[in-house]
């Protein structure tokens, strides 16, 4: 069997993509795999990194906004957009794929939509509760659409498709390690724990709102845990801010670092996570049980992550803060409810689990096996 995987741009539409080729690989040792992406892009190096061989196309978005610098970005896109279907065509005859599927991005688009004109069983999945415009168009050429969230099929034109709701594949690791024991591996007590972060890089207001929150409970000396995550655009700013206010950034109750490597542990250990809205943060909550204050990024396409985050608000596991709206305030208000409110955020962390898919490998890969039955007709 060969499988032919398109994404990237972003790890949000990467990681799925190598998540499904490990549960394949898993399931059918002898299959091989070939991804498409472009050559600048994440999946350049995560793929190789995963052990999977990558092809390049060059492909990029059109700007909206106008702009010298974005004239210049359209007429590249332009440029590329003419290419990619040859580049597109290359690529599938050369590896002659069973198979393809994409998982987003702007590479997905001419691989994915040349694939099935080919006559290539294809599908693709969508992250995210607002999907993307490149498997907004994809839906009405493919096979089979596999969504996280269902809230994501009134986007999309659902008489086009056949759809499955999948959910997304989380890291291995997570449930892994009880509470107890990952709070004794981070040397904190039974108390209340807080989780925070950002992502890699960090997310400036909530590196701001909780150099405040961290400033509020230690001085009033709350029995809260915290656990922080600022990122690198915290780097300077947020360790300075703590030395500032008299505190350190790590001892019995605080662990305060710039990125967090052992989120399962970390994750494990909390009663309240504080964070943005991508799909696999989500995912990761809900597969874990975890009650949380979300502020969703503005500055994504789609506005996607504000509408990932209303599914988790809406099913009473989150309180969801629009970061128009996310002043120290107004966190450590709701941080102060919660935290003096156990029988809620233990409704919030159930919720959050009834909203977790059990069984999303299996999901996958019934599709998968739609897809070659189909090829071999």
């Amino acid at each position: 069997m060969r499988v032919l995987i398109a994404c990237g741009g972003t790890g949000g539409h990467i990681n799925p993509g190598i998540a499904i080729a490990d549960m394949i690989r898993k399931k059918y040792p002898d299959a091989e795999f070939l991804f498409a992406g472009t050559p600048k892009g994440m999946e350049s190096k995560l793929v190789p990194a995963a052990g999977y061989r990558i092809e390049h196309i060059k492909v990029a978005g059109f700007q909206r906004k106008l702009s010298l610098e974005n004239i210049g970005r359209n007429a590249k896109a332009a440029a590329y957009l003419v290419t990619s279907g040859k580049r597109a065509k290359e690529i599938i005859i050369g590896f002659k794929p069973d198979i393809a599927i994409g998982t987003g991005g702007y590479a997905a688009g001419p691989v994915i939509r040349k694939a099935a004109k080919m006559g290539i069983p294809t599908a693709i999945h969508e992250q995210n509760a607002y999907p993307g415009v490149t498997n907004r168009l994809l839906s009405k050429e493919v096979d089979e659409v596999m969504l996280t969230f269902i809230e994501a099929l009134k986007f999309m034109d659902k008489d086009k498709f056949e759809y499955s709701v999948t959910g997304l594949p989380v890291r291995g690791s997570i449930n892994s390690v009880s509470r107890e024991e990952a709070r004794a591996r981070l040397g904190f007590n039974d108390d209340f724990t807080i989780l925070s972060f950002g992502g890699s890089l960090g997310a400036g207001c909530i590196n701001e709102t909780m150099t405040e929150a961290i400033k509020w409970h230690v001085g009033k000396g709350l029995k809260i845990n915290h656990i922080h995550g600022y990122g690198g655009m915290g780097r300077d700013s947020f360790p300075q801010a703590m030395k500032s206010a008299g505190i350190p950034l790590k001892n019995d109750r605080l662990r305060i670092t710039e990125y967090i490597n052992d989120m399962d542990v970390c994750l494990a250990a909390a009663d309240l996570v504080i964070c943005r809205s991508g799909a696999s943060t989500l995912a990761e909550l809900e597969a874990a049980g975890k009650a949380s204050i979300l502020i969703p990024s503005p500055i994504v396409a789609g506005n996607h992550q504000y509408h990932n985050a209303m599914v988790l608000g809406n099913a009473g596991a989150a309180v969801v803060i629009e970061q128009k709206d996310a002043s120290s305030e107004r966190i450590i208000s709701e941080i102060e409810k919660l935290y003096g409110d156990p029988d809620r955020v233990r409704a919030m962390s159930e919720a959050a689990g009834k909203l977790y898919l059990t069984d999303t490998n299996e999901r996958i890969l019934a599709v998968v096996d739609k897809l070659l039955a189909k090829g071999r007709k």
